[in-house]
């Protein structure tokens, strides 16, 4: 069975995209809804900077149409301050913050690794041990809270889910076997980091979904992709697609406003593959 694609975007309020990609003089409050008419996934960034509240994420489940999906990058508190280490509660508190209000719409979860951070792979393991695997699992997480979700709290799901996670790796200990096998025995996926050269680029699938970060062609965050460029990462995404993996893609050389119109142009390229833009 082959598997969907959904091309998008690396955040969405970027303010060099006003009167490029966003319509001169579109409300600020209205580019969500916008961006979701012209892609069918969006990264949300916001997570990793702090935690958002539910109702942020119950906005943005209203502001999208059907059949639309988000990935939430998970918060640096515990991948860049906490290292991964001691996080039980971290984790509650990303888990109880919201994220489950995104219900159906709600994809894979990105974790990003500092650049400082090497292989170690029994921190790794009990990471990933720790990470729920169902909206319920999730639901149960979160309930171990602290004090400051109280009263900001979300702690239901309408309905159980599997729930999908990937890890973003960049320092060069990871160019590794065992990582690899690591990551197939957890069930995690790799995310395919294109970072222009600066961070190690692993083409592997590890899970039953391949994740993809296109942070800029030849220049990170500035870049553009190439005609050439956006056909090889289409047939890179075809076949994996064509093994019965889904493929999430999203493009986050935002600088010259070069994602929104470069993820466009890739959906194009995979089109009998990707899920119709809903403009309702």
């Amino acid at each position: 069975m082959t598997g969907a694609v959904r091309i998008g975007i690396s955040g969405w309020r970027y303010p060099p995209w006003r009167g490029v990609f966003y319509p001169k003089g579109l409300p600020q409050r209205a580019e969500l809804e916008h961006a979701s008419r012209q892609v069918s996934t969006i990264e949300i960034n916001g997570s990793f900077y702090s935690l958002q509240r539910p109702d942020s994420y119950r906005a943005w489940y209203a502001q999208t149409p059907e059949d639309f999906v988000f990935s939430v990058k998970g918060g640096r508190f515990i991948t860049h301050m906490k290292k991964l280490a001691d996080v039980e509660t971290p984790l509650a508190n990303f888990f109880a913050s919201g994220v489950l209000a995104l219900e159906e719409k709600l994809g894979p979860f990105l974790w990003q690794l500092p650049p400082m951070l090497g292989f170690d792979a029994d921190r790794l393991a009990h990471f990933f041990e720790l990470l729920p695997r169902s909206t319920a699992a999730a639901a149960t997480l979160a309930a171990g809270h602290d004090e400051r979700l109280e009263g900001r709290a979300l702690l239901e799901t309408a309905a159980d889910r599997p729930l999908r996670h990937c890890l973003e790796v960049r320092h060069d200990t990871f160019l590794a076997p065992e990582f690899l096998t690591l990551l197939r025995e957890h069930g995690i996926g790799l995310v395919v980091a294109d970072t222009a050269g600066r961070w190690p680029l692993i083409r592997e699938v590890t899970a039953d979904f391949a994740y993809v970060r296109l942070h800029g062609d030849v220049e990170l965050y500035t870049s553009g992709y190439s005609e050439r460029a956006l056909d090889e990462w289409a047939a890179l995404m075809r076949g994996w697609a064509e093994q019965g993996h889904d493929v999430y893609a999203y493009f986050d050389n935002d600088v010259k406003v070069h994602a929104p119109f470069d993820a466009i142009a890739l959906a194009d390229r995979l089109a009998d593959l990707v899920p119709t833009v809903n403009l309702s």
